[in-house]
């Protein structure tokens, strides 16, 4: 199985080729560059190999949830590469590739969603696969969905809400990753063991997960989050 992998769902820009199981790796802090870099990158990996994209088996891309504009860019740039060269897409979820770079076995996964929410899910390890024990969903962190046993946290939403995410885990959070970003490496991962089981899709099916359908607050939603909070 060989991939092309993308992930541009936070301020890093990643992209990975998946060779049979051996890993190539590009990544860049891009702010806002994504559109300017990721191409790039991804031909950068491809002429180390001496590969096309047409010599590839698919695509995969971080799908969300994440930065709006981040995750229509890999979404697009996922589309166009895959229907140029007649390939499948796997699109895969940022919140599992939190679990899966995590190396652990039950994870909390939570990214900072702005306007004082999270976006969160948690996961247990299923063999080479993570079983969805909570579904991804957006929320503020003392609201985070109640979950049974021990756990391990990943991802900035324990960066951003850390306090209160362990008043809301108290006693159940046994180790913390707050580092970590979702990336085209654990996308290539996840991606391949999609496409091995026949689970990738036309390109023109290939969506973003975004979640939230609404990118802000009117004032008066604002006042009642800072009542709520406090």
């Amino acid at each position: 199985m060989n991939l092309v992998a993308l992930d541009t769902s936070s301020e890093w820009c990643t992209a990975a080729l998946w060779l049979d199981g051996r890993m190539r790796v590009r990544e860049h802090h891009a702010g806002q560059r994504h559109s300017e870099l990721i191409l790039p990158m991804i031909d950068a990996l491809l002429q180390e190999v001496g590969l096309s994209v047409r010599q590839l088996d698919g695509v995969a891309f971080g799908a969300g949830p994440g930065s709006f504009t981040g995750l229509r860019i890999a979404c697009g740039i996922a589309q166009g590469l895959a229907f140029a060269a007649g390939l499948p897409v796997a699109a895969v979820g940022t919140l599992p590739c939190l679990a899966e770079a995590s190396n652990e076995a039950r994870v909390i996964s939570a990214l900072d969603a702005r306007m004082g929410e999270i976006y969160i899910a948690a996961f247990e390890r299923d063999a080479d696969a993570w079983r969805t024990v909570s579904e991804p969903l957006l929320c503020q962190p003392q609201e985070a969905p109640p979950l049974t046993g021990r756990w391990v946290g990943c991802g900035s939403g324990f960066t951003a809400h850390g306090e209160a995410l362990a008043q809301r885990y108290a006693g159940q959070l046994t180790r913390l990753h707050a580092e970590l970003f979702p990336h085209a490496r654990e996308v290539a991962m996840i991606g391949a063991r999609l496409l091995a089981r026949g689970e990738g899709m036309d390109p023109a099916l290939a969506a973003p997960l975004y979640i939230r359908d609404k990118v802000a607050l009117t004032v008066g939603e604002r006042a009642a989050r800072k009542v709520q909070a406090h």
